[in-house]
């Protein structure tokens, strides 16, 4: 099978999802919501190739889980947002507001001042979110919010989009993500007709409604059709009457799965969460000849996403997160994927890190050579 590049249109609306790293790389996803500028970021494994600008357009960050490949580059995003006036948020599995005060407790603050960045975590149990905030001008010191019941998968929200989360087994909880983009505006005419109501100004009223995420409230005006007469009635439930006449959607979803054991336990909790995405980003560490490395690190193989395909069904697929141990051995991977036909496999190249410098590679400054005019100035 011959992978695609991920050059190729995917089918958001108002996301757009750059995987930046390699197949050797620590993971990090970044997904751009298009109409706000912002971006979320999924995972911090290597991130000190991104520009300052873009780690400061952060809207959120999600945590999959506390390991080194996945959480370390933290500090690169502290060290470019730590003076910057503003609350950034993560998500992550229990024990992470703890693991991120111990990070920044090897610092010193001492210079802190009362403009610089605070950070509030949000740990996603089972049944419970706690809360915790880590304020800069007070150099970081961890306390607890507040902890709330978890009613349902959904942990983050805007006007563009819902951010799910799921727990799953890595002997260690972990969480998996899936981003679906929120319903556009849409009139179904045919369901329009039949609620007895005529297009009208109203309709206009009726989308700035829906964007601004406003149901109840405010009566809104709208036509009502009876016959040839055309005549205005009062409708106070606007949720219900978009409800009534809205077309059928089916939004692009996006699906962040790493780092899982091949469990059944696994298999039926990512079943029934990921089923159906739109795009699936998932670990693929192992190929088919490690399969009892995969097993007992808790990892998936090649022959594991096979069959995660087949069960998921995304039309979208892009493995990430190849063991180290099969550096120059990549096409190798892309031969053991058996996917059906119409899940359209992605293929990222090795790395998008740049590679560490050796020592004889970097000048030393009795190498440099100086110009004339450099030498002059530098002698005057």
């Amino acid at each position: 099978m011959t992978a695609k590049t991920n050059s190729q249109r995917l089918p958001f609306r108002y996301l757009e999802p750059t995987f930046c790293s390699g197949l050797f790389d620590d993971p990090v996803l970044l997904v751009r919501i298009r109409p706000l500028g912002r971006n979320l970021l999924f995972d911090c494994g290597q991130i000190h190739h991104l520009a300052k600008r873009t780690l400061k357009g952060t809207e959120a960050i999600f945590i999959s889980h506390a390991h080194m490949d996945h959480f370390m580059g933290i500090d690169t995003f502290i060290r470019n947002v730590h003076v910057t006036p503003r609350t950034f948020t993560l998500f992550g599995p229990p024990g992470l507001a703890g693991k991120l005060s111990h990070k920044l407790a090897g610092y010193d603050w001492n210079l802190t001042e009362d403009y610089w960045c605070s950070f509030r975590v949000h740990e996603i149990g089972p049944d419970t979110v706690e809360t915790y905030l880590l304020p800069g001008p007070d150099g970081f010191k961890n306390s607890l919010e507040g902890k709330q019941p978890r009613s349902d998968k959904t942990i983050f929200r805007n006007s563009y989009l819902a951010v799910e989360a799921e727990l799953a087994y890595h002997k260690i909880p972990v969480l998996a993500f899936r981003i679906t983009e929120r319903n556009s505006f849409m009139v179904d005419p045919r369901r329009l007709a039949e609620a007895g109501l005529a297009e009208g100004p109203w309709l206009k009223e009726l989308n700035r409604r829906f964007y601004r995420g406003e149901g109840d409230g405010e009566p809104l005006t709208v036509m009502r059709r009876k016959g040839e007469e055309v005549f205005e009635e009062q409708v106070t439930d606007t949720g219900k009457l978009y409800r009534d006449i809205c077309g059928d959607q089916n939004p692009a979803s996006i699906g962040y799965l790493t780092d899982i054991g091949f469990t059944a336990e696994n298999r039926a909790t990512i079943q029934s969460f990921l089923e159906g995405v739109t795009l699936l980003i998932c670990e693929c560490t192992y190929l088919m000849e490690e399969r009892e490395k995969a097993r007992i690190s808790y990892h998936l193989c090649t022959e594991d996403l096979n069959e995660l395909a087949r069960d998921l069904a995304p039309k979208f697929l892009l493995p990430m997160h190849l063991s180290k141990m099969y550096t120059g051995r990549t096409e190798e991977l892309y031969r053991e994927f058996d996917i059906p036909p119409e899940i359209t496999l992605l293929k990222i190249p090795d790395r998008t890190t740049p590679r560490p410098l050796l020592p004889r590679e970097i000048p030393r400054p009795e190498e440099i050579n100086l110009s004339a005019d450099d030498k002059g100035a530098s002698n005057s």
